[in-house]
């Protein structure tokens, strides 16, 4: 067990593929304690709004995020602390108190398209991955997510691109690609770069541990 937990900070675009690659770095760290978190749980609870009014809201600006939770229950796993992460609902947006419990974890990987934004988080990670895949792809991603799981329609999901979440991407989002350690492509295969993060942080992380 480390003294103190490490911090993997994954960021990138709508639908980028942000938690798949989450996922796979998580399988591949099997002899550490990983928990895998999204900044999503965090946002703000907007269920006293009406369906359309936060239908309308910005999802895609970093105000949208409830920063002062999410930074200090990071900072709480980071110290082995337990922490019930929030649950959010995008059909209602209302955010509720989480059943998952995180105490004493090895690695902890927060991925969200603000990951690589707050300067708090950035100065509290240990390594930054921005996942950069092509815009018309995250649209057809967002697409096909936003009608099954949120109840939008098709003109629904394209107004929104079009009003918020292209210009918060340009203005917000691509920015923090600067800050990224490491660049992954999430339009091709990455089990190449999978395999190389994994014996890095193998060696990091396991040995330190020793």
């Amino acid at each position: 067990m480390l003294n103190n937990a490490r911090l993997i900070l994954i960021g990138g675009g709508t639908c980028s593929g942000k938690t798949t690659i989450a996922l796979a770095i998580g399988r591949r760290l099997h002899t550490l304690k990983t928990v895998i978190i999204s900044h999503d749980n965090y946002y703000h609870d907007l269920s006293s709004m009406d369906r359309e009014t936060a239908k309308a809201y910005n999802f895609d600006h970093p105000n949208a995020i409830d920063t002062d939770t999410l930074i200090r229950d990071i900072r709480k796993m980071l110290d082995g602390e337990a922490v019930n992460v929030p649950d959010y609902d995008f059909i209602t947006h209302k955010r509720s108190e989480g059943k998952l419990c995180v105490a004493f974890a090895d690695v902890i990987i927060m991925e969200g398209i603000f990951a690589l934004y707050y300067p708090e988080l950035l100065a509290m990670s240990d390594l930054k991955l921005f996942v950069d895949t092509d815009s018309d792809i995250r649209l057809t991603r967002r697409l096909a997510r936003d009608i099954k799981d949120r109840g939008y329609d098709v003109e629904g999901v394209l107004d929104k691109y079009l009003d918020t979440v292209k210009p918060s991407h340009d203005a917000f989002i691509e920015p923090t690609k600067k800050n990224a350690d490491i660049i992954i492509p999430g339009d091709r295969e990455f089990d190449k770069v999978l395999y190389m993060l994994n014996g890095y942080l193998l060696y990091e992380l396991v040995n330190e541990a020793k």
